[in-house]
């Protein structure tokens, strides 16, 4: 899964904000807020890769387990998808 083209992320002031470019404008309107771990799973999601790869990247990344990991980005991609933000 991966998510949609036409988003772009930039780091404002220390925060991670996510806002639509080009013609993704008129489907999604509004930015999207990103804490640091929402930031790493975003970046993740810009290619197309699975959950299990997500949670690899993850556990690599930081100190977390794999069930912990699995959770967070679940949830995250569950949050992508009823915001219809990412490819199946």
């Amino acid at each position: 899964m991966k998510i949609k083209e036409g988003f772009a992320k930039r780091n404002i002031a220390g925060s991670y904000i996510v806002v639509p470019v080009g013609s993704a404008i008129k489907e999604f309107n509004g930015m999207i807020t990103l804490n640091e771990s929402g930031s790493f799973f975003w970046d993740c999601f810009t290619k197309d890769i699975t959950v299990d790869e997500a949670v690899a990247l993850v556990t690599k990344e930081y100190d977390v387990s794999a069930e912990r990991a699995r959770q967070d980005i679940e949830k995250f991609v569950a949050l992508l998808q009823q915001n219809e933000l990412i490819e199946a």
